[in-house]
Order: structure tokens, then sequence, then C-alpha cells
């Protein structure tokens, strides 16, 4: 029924968490007590733009600009901080339980796959290389390259441009009902919904 999956990469083939907490250990080391704070303002942020009230290129400057304000940091801290924890994440690279056996498993059925995220591109790929599950993508589509950031369905539209595919002929699949979800069938696309608490990832593509 499709020619290609397309596939979200935090919380669905690298674990959010994990890297999060590492790259934050990393940029900030002489703080770890501040993570929980850090994560609250990040989590928030990102749930925020979501919905349309961010950029996923605006958080990106918000989240370090609120976090160092908050734990009393000095504004000359906002730079060093937010270009620490970049460059630590783009070394971030656990895998969520199953994701390489998944991709196999999908590989294997004959589908293309690509990556399908919101973030830095350079940085996604960098983590997915890392992970050693680069090779199963033809391509990765990334916002930050993309242009637009999902749910918006002109991210969508662009990725299936690039890829030279229509809607019908693509699976996402992704841990966001409204980035991945939402966004996917609103641009015409089958999605399956990856809920972490109560689903595998080789569970959810049995049916494939």
């Amino acid at each position: 029924m499709y020619k290609a999956i397309f596939i979200d990469i935090d919380d669905t083939l690298l674990d959010y968490v994990p890297c999060c907490r590492e790259a934050f250990d990393m940029a900030l080391p002489e703080h770890p007590e501040h993570f929980d704070l850090f994560f609250q303002i990040s989590g928030r942020l990102f749930s925020e733009a979501k919905h349309g009230m961010h950029t996923i290129a605006e958080v990106m400057e918000l989240y370090p600009k609120e976090f160092i304000a908050t734990i009393g940091y000095p504004d000359t801290a906002v730079d060093p901080f937010k270009h620490a924890f970049r460059a630590a994440w783009g070394k971030t690279h656990t895998l969520v339980p199953g994701a390489r056996e998944m991709l196999e498993r999908l590989q294997a059925k004959g589908y293309r796959l690509f990556a399908a995220s919101n973030s830095f591109g350079h940085l996604q790929r960098s983590r997915l290389e890392q992970a050693g599950i680069l090779p199963f993508f033809e391509d990765t589509f990334i916002s930050m390259d993309i242009g637009y950031d999902k749910p918006d369905v002109r991210f969508y539209q662009e990725a299936l441009r690039r890829a030279g595919l229509q809607a019908h002929e693509v699976l996402m699949i992704g841990d966001s009902m409204t980035t991945d979800v939402i966004g996917a069938q609103n641009a015409g696309m089958d999605a399956l919904f990856f809920d972490r608490k109560n689903d595998s990832l080789l569970k959810i593509i049995e049916d494939l």
C-alpha cells in the first residue's frame, strides 16, 4: 500500500530525555541540579510551538534565554550556554528500544525510509549517524532545512516533493499526535501514533 515511511526522530528513534540530560550535563557540568528546571522550560516552549505560538527557530533562542535568566546568570551567559548545549546535543544518540530493529524490518520489506523532524538538520543527522542508523534513510527532512515546522502542512508537502512521492504513498510514524499524526493527516497522508507508554516500535509496524 505504501511506498515509503516518514519517521520522526526524537522520542521515536532517539530517546529524548536521556539525550537532553546528557547534553545539559555537558553544557553546564557544574550545575546538574538545574536540569529539571531547564527541561520544564524547554518542554513548555516546544509544546507551545506545536500549537503555533512559536516557530522552532524562535524556541531555540527562547529557552536558553529564559533558563539563564531564571537561574540568575547574567545575559552574557546565554550565548555560551546555547552554543555549548547545541554542540553537545549533536553528540547525543541514545536509541529508543526497538528503533534499529524496526528500521531493519521496514527496509527488508522494501520501504523507502525518510527521517522527518523539527530541529537543526546538521545536528539531527549527526545524531543519527552516531547512533549508526543514518544509512537506513534515503534522505532527512528537518524543519530548519525545509523552511517549515511540523505540523505545518507545508513541511509535509515539501518533504513529499523532495522525495518524489504522493501523499497516499507515504505513512508517517511519530510520537506526537499534533505534529506527526494530525500534521501528516492534514497533508493527506496516513499516520501511525507511537505511544511509548503502551506500545513498542516493533508492535506498531506488525501489519505493515
